[in-house]
């Protein structure tokens, strides 16, 4: 390991220069984060310790073909019972702002979902994954494409209630970002385990689902944290990452 216990004090660098103010402020900082790492998983247990959920209809979703490639015929219905894809898994859904009253996808959801693209190779590995949208398959499908969301299950909500029953629209078609989690029983009925809104409580409403993305994490890490910055659909060229 190279950061290590030394003279009692456990240190993260091997710079001889830091302070003893500098250090003592990093190990009362460390507990800290040991403690929230320990507070997270409590409230992961008790997540998975939720009892069994409501049963739900088999709500029938609009799909593209796999390949955004190959255009956006034939359109299949596809069930919800029909996204898992062995006994056992669970299903995710990402419900993304966009159709209806939202008629510009959310910049917001869009930036979750571009990292979620970049690793639904790792998460299939346990986990059936897919993004839903109020929008039509042909809208939802052309974002999709500018973003290059090439690894991702595109269901379009068409006129179903899903949405609107897990919280992810309201009855004006006003669209929510959320994540829901089902199960299947063995004779197949679908089950809601768990779902969760930006919004936690009346003076909370956006920070109920920051754990999907690493970017206000990072932004945690700075000494500007993360301010008041918002995600885009798109960026000028001032503090990117890019060379120019």
């Amino acid at each position: 390991m190279v950061h290590e216990f030394r003279d009692g004090t456990y240190r993260e660098t091997n710079l001889t220069n830091e302070s003893a103010e500098y250090l003592a402020k990093r190990e009362e900082l460390r507990l800290a984060e040991i403690e929230l790492m320990k507070h997270g998983e409590r409230v992961a247990a008790l997540r998975r310790e939720l009892p069994q959920g409501a049963a739900l209809k088999d709500y029938e979703f609009l799909q593209g073909p796999a390949d955004l490639d190959a255009g956006d015929e034939p359109t299949n219905r596809v069930k919800l019972s029909e996204l898992f894809t062995d006994r056992g898994r669970s299903l995710v859904i990402y419900h993304l702002m966009y159709g209806k009253k939202q008629t510009k996808p959310c910049p917001m959801c869009t930036m979750w979902i571009d990292g979620f693209n970049g690793v639904a190779q790792h998460i299939a590995q346990n986990i059936d994954f897919a993004i839903v949208a109020a929008a039509q398959p042909k809208e939802l499908r052309d974002h999709a494409r500018a973003r290059g969301w090439n690894n991702l299950r595109l269901l379009s909500a068409g006129s179903n209630t899903f949405k609107f029953d897990l919280g992810g629209e309201d009855a004006d078609g006003a669209q929510d970002s959320s994540i829901s989690v089902f199960t299947k029983d063995a004779d197949n009925t679908v089950r809601h385990f768990y779902t969760a809104h930006p919004r936690m409580a009346q003076e909370i409403k956006e920070r109920g689902i920051d754990a999907l993305a690493p970017v206000w994490h990072l932004m945690d890490l700075t000494p500007q944290g993360r301010g008041e910055w918002y995600a885009s659909l798109a960026y000028g060229t001032k503090g990117s990452s890019v060379p120019l």
